[in-house]
């Protein structure tokens, strides 16, 4: 059973590859815009489904195909990815000292038979403040600008999250081991490993 993973996300190609867990590609590309009155709860599933329902009309099976949607959540306001340099120095300001939530709604759909599988995956983030000058620096990395929230813990922006509770890797866009207890119950084993 190949695993797909519907997405083009490198941080979530590194993290199956570092797992040593085998995987092809096919990207999937949906309109990420937030329905007014959606939860970050409600978005994040909701965006995962369309991708997932994406690859797995285009692919053959047996696999299970992968999609994933990740969201920040500060104060009841969900923080996607920066339209541009403004949006992210004041998404970046507003996670300055304070903790966060980033949820990462995952979809798995077992072919050919359509098996569907999805959980939402949270973890808590804090930030030590952001001096403006740092924001500024950040922002010249170029690294802001296709996460949601505006950083990449993984980055430049990890040396300013003195803590987290929850999982670090969906905090990267993939939790890992929720992930791999949800793929061993559609029957996908240690046997696959690359």
């Amino acid at each position: 059973m190949k695993l797909i993973l519907a997405s083009a996300s490198a941080r979530r190609a590194d993290i199956l590859r570092d797992a040593g867990i085998a995987f092809h590609v096919l990207s999937s590309a949906v309109d990420e815009t937030l329905i007014p009155g959606e939860s970050a709860n409600d978005l994040v599933i909701r965006l995962a489904k369309a991708k997932a329902e994406l690859v797995a009309a285009r692919a053959v099976g047996p696999a299970i195909v992968i999609a994933a949607d990740t969201a920040v959540l500060l104060d009841g306001q969900i923080l996607g990815k920066p339209k541009n340099s403004e949006d992210a120095r004041n998404m970046l300001t507003k996670l300055s000292g304070r903790t966060h939530s980033v949820m990462t709604g995952v979809v798995l759909v077992r072919l050919p038979d359509a098996e569907q599988r999805n959980f939402v995956e949270t973890t808590q983030v804090q930030f030590d403040p952001l001096p403006e000058d740092d924001i500024t620096r950040y922002l010249d990395t170029d690294e802001a600008f296709d996460k949601a929230g505006a950083y990449g813990i993984q980055g430049r922006a990890g040396r300013y999250i003195p803590r987290i509770e929850g999982c670090y890797f969906n905090v990267v866009g993939l939790p890992l081991a929720r992930l791999w207890r949800e793929l061993a119950e559609l029957g996908y084993s240690e046997e696959n490993l690359a």
